[in-house]
């Protein structure tokens, strides 16, 4: 290392890890050069100072773009690729050609300003700020960035659990129309395995088991989600229909997909279906008629002819619910169920119990019950069969309860116990 002294200025000149740092140190005083020569050492250290011959610094923004996404996207899922990939043509159509060292902290802000404007979400926006910071951490230049440019606040959508109404209803209305039938097998199979809609998307028939009843996930969102899913009887009859209607199109090798292509009457069995997302919608939207009971999509008036009623005000309470929901609910019933954080995680895919308290949405009614085992009922009288020492060891003793008290619970409650239930009082000895 070395100090120079250009004019009045003192610039310092040093080599670290076979990269060459120059640059102003902004002061005319010796000492001072020699300190902050120091600190920008340890800074460079630490990675986060660029070096000027940093050569992603110096590349158009798109060129170091592409060297982020190629490290980036070996380890995402093809449709995360995707994803990735329109989200970084939108941002090079703003830095495409601007080398990676001019782009200010000013450039991003206005950035997000420009995007929130045209009525982008703070989470689509959030994905594309992953871009810039994943090149501006390549570039080294990310400690320029980091104290001004923040995430931007979303509201964590957790999901939710079905009723056991909304879920019979769910299931009977895709399974009486031929063209959800796709979305009625996924959703029985999501509802019974836990299983994500990519999951369900790229699983082959050699992934099937249905001698020892299990289908493999093979490839998932996470490391985690890779296992083996026991199948019970509603999955597996699910599983034999498919298989009939995979032998059908010639569909049932091993290498084939159990949900195959299939767009515009042209099928192949060699491709996984992309999605059923109309189907979906419009099962989840759909309602009937409180006149004439016709079933139909959401509108202001009935479309029977005969019929006209008013439906601005009907909707189906499945409305909004997400194909992802089915999981959350999956899992919710799991945990209701009694079973073992452990157990539930190893079917569900999940890592952590904090991921597991995110998916799980136990319902009020499974609360109530929980509950209801902590109350003894000795406030209004009422026995529970639960041991207490005192009650038990004293059966001659009658309890007393103060008019006071019965008062301030029939307010507070609104429950008017009977006579019978409440204890008499003892006369004084």
């Amino acid at each position: 290392m070395s100090l120079k002294k250009r004019g009045k200025t003192w610039h310092t000149d040093f080599f670290l890890d076979g990269q060459r740092f120059r640059q102003s140190l902004e002061t005319s005083d010796w000492r001072e050069a020699q300190s902050k020569e120091k600190e920008l050492i340890s800074a460079a250290k630490a990675g986060k100072v660029a070096s000027k011959r940093q050569p992603i610094a110096r590349m158009p923004f798109s060129d170091a773009a592409k060297l982020f996404l190629a490290d980036r996207l070996s380890h995402l899922a093809p449709l995360s690729v995707r994803t990735e990939k329109e989200r970084a043509k939108v941002v090079n159509g703003v830095f495409g050609d601007t080398p990676v060292s001019r782009i200010t902290a000013a450039d991003v802000l206005a950035y997000i300003r420009k995007r929130k404007e045209g009525g982008i979400a703070n989470a689509t926006v959030n994905r594309e700020l992953d871009i810039l910071r994943g090149v501006f951490k390549k570039a080294r230049r990310w400690h320029l960035f980091s104290e001004e440019i923040r995430p931007l606040p979303v509201k964590q959508q957790v999901g939710r659990a079905l009723l056991h109404e909304e879920k019979v209803r769910l299931l009977k209305l895709a399974g009486s129309n031929h063209d959800w039938q796709t979305a009625y097998f996924a959703a029985v199979l999501a509802l019974n395995t836990t299983a994500r809609g990519c999951e369900l998307k790229g699983l082959r028939w050699r992934d099937v088991d249905f001698l020892n009843r299990t289908m493999t996930v093979k490839r998932s969102k996470t490391e985690a989600g890779e296992r083996v899913i026991p199948l019970n009887v509603d999955a597996v009859q699910v599983m034999m229909a498919l298989r009939e209607r995979a032998k059908k199109v010639s569909g049932a090798e091993l290498d084939h997909f159990v949900f195959f292509a299939c767009e515009h009457g042209h099928v192949d069995v060699t491709k996984p279906q992309k999605g059923w997302r109309t189907a979906w919608r419009n099962l989840t939207r759909a309602i009937h008629c409180p006149e004439c009971g016709k079933q139909q999509g959401p509108s202001e008036i009935c479309r029977n002819e005969e019929c006209k009623a008013d439906l601005r005000k009907v909707k189906s309470t499945t409305y909004g619910l997400r194909f992802h929901d089915l999981r959350h609910h999956a899992i919710t019933e799991l945990a209701e169920s009694q079973a073992s954080d452990s157990t539930v995680m190893s079917i569900a895919g999940h890592v952590s119990a904090k991921m597991l308290a995110h998916y799980s949405h136990v319902r009020l009614k499974a609360k109530r019950t929980a509950l209801d085992g902590l109350s003894t009922g000795r406030l209004l009288g009422v026995e529970t069969g639960g041991y207490d020492t005192n009650h038990d060891t004293k059966q001659g003793e009658q309890e007393v309860v103060p008019p006071e008290v019965v008062d301030s619970l029939v307010e507070l409650v609104g429950i008017e116990p009977t006579t019978s239930s409440l204890r008499t009082m003892r006369s004084p000895s």
